[in-house]
């Protein structure tokens, strides 16, 4: 198994009556609360845990997020190339680049196949639909979101793979005369794409193309739900059944000396979901292609959606959303996890995330890296057969 660190650089420092005030954290917050002299000091901070996790062991993903508190990694490609640049062995997930915002494929395959030669092939790509903040962000149409995903992915693959001279592209949403990236990627033939969703059609694509299907808080039934999607879809096709290798799984997660020291800690990672996940119905709710159109007089009447009550870590714990407590009993639930959901071989930890302080962050990698990773070496397989009670 696997063990990723993924942080989003949020930045807890905006004032609560502030934010209280705000119809949305993310796309609509004025940028006048975001002090660049504290974004520096966050940058160096992070630079510094990935550095600590190379050496440890522990690899690391990035992402994008726009126009919000809750993600300082506004722009993946300069992320993931400096991440690229300061480590050594680890390998990076870029998870990812918001192709359904981007115009144009070709050059985030570029940005790709640089990172990828910078970092000697340690690179793997990850690829998110976005929506909601991200198409206003963007400017971009959040209709048929779907269908333009698919094609801009078909497109890079090809732009990678491709390198016996120009190809033409002429697609339903992107046309290009002229393909020929340099430098091409230092993997052969690309490095390794994964994909981040739980919506079971696309769970099921990603089955029949071999991608790696991550879940993010899925919980245990979304989760094993999401696996047996892709499971089902390899089968009726034909294809080889898949290994854990093929399923990857991220989760709130804090390892402490102590389960009282870790839950207390833990318990700051909240922030993320009580502060950082606000945004205003236009955008999460009612835009355009957001939910089905049979669906939208109940979406209306019922107005905004509700946070949830119960946010303690130990509530987190048993949903299967969040890692916590001291290295034994964080392998005793990561083993669980993977038993109720049918195997899985990619753990993705935020850790440095809401009010977490750094030192606070270094000492849980390590933590991971030395007491509980050994733990999850040399796995046997997963009994298909649970008792229904587990399941």
């Amino acid at each position: 198994m696997e063990l990723w660190n993924h942080c989003e650089n949020p930045y807890p420092f905006v004032a609560a009556e502030v934010l209280d005030a705000a119809p949305s954290v993310r796309a609509s917050l004025p940028n006048k609360y975001c002090e660049p002299e504290i974004a520096a000091g966050l940058y160096d901070e992070i630079w510094e845990e990935y550095r600590h996790c190379d050496e440890l062991g522990l690899h690391i993903v990035t992402n994008e997020h726009h126009s919000g508190i809750n993600n300082l990694w506004a722009a993946s490609p300069v992320i993931t190339g400096i991440v690229a640049n300061l480590t050594k062995k680890v390998r990076i997930l870029s998870l990812g680049t918001l192709v359904t915002v981007r115009p144009d494929p070709v050059r985030v395959a570029t940005e790709y196949a640089t990172i990828d030669v910078i970092s000697r092939g340690r690179l793997d790509i990850g690829f998110v639909k976005s929506g909601a903040t991200e198409m206003v962000s963007g400017d971009a149409n959040p209709m048929r979101i779907r269908e333009r995903e698919w094609e801009a992915i078909d497109l890079i693959e090809k732009a990678l793979t491709t390198h016996d001279g120009p190809f033409s592209w002429e697609g339903k949403f992107f046309t290009h005369a002229h393909v020929n990236i340099w430098p091409r990627p230092w993997q052969k033939p690309r490095p390794e794409f994964w994909a981040a969703t739980s919506d079971l059609p696309t769970c099921a694509e990603l089955g029949r193309r071999g991608f790696i299907n991550t879940l993010l808080f899925g919980g245990y039934d979304r989760t094993r739900t999401a696996f047996n999607a892709y499971k089902t879809a390899r089968a009726d096709a034909g294809l080889p059944a898949p290994g854990e290798d093929r399923f990857s799984y991220m989760a709130f997660c804090y390892v402490g000396d102590t389960d009282e020291e870790a839950f207390r800690i833990g318990q700051k990672i909240a922030w993320f979901l009580t502060v950082s996940i606000k945004s205003s119905p236009q955008m999460s709710k009612f835009q355009p292609g957001q939910i089905a159109p049979e669906m939208t007089p109940a979406a209306w009447r019922a107005g905004a959606s509700k946070r949830p009550t119960d946010l303690s870590v130990e509530a987190l714990i048993r949903q299967g959303q969040m890692f916590c407590g001291n290295p034994d009993t964080v392998v005793r639930q990561i083993k669980e996890f993977r038993q109720r959901v049918g195997g899985v071989g990619r753990i993705i930890m935020m850790t440095r995330q809401g009010l977490v302080t750094h030192a606070e962050a270094m000492k849980s990698f390590s933590l991971v890296a030395k007491e509980v990773l050994p733990q999850l070496q040399g796995l046997g397989p997963v009994d298909a057969d649970m008792p229904a009670a587990a399941q």
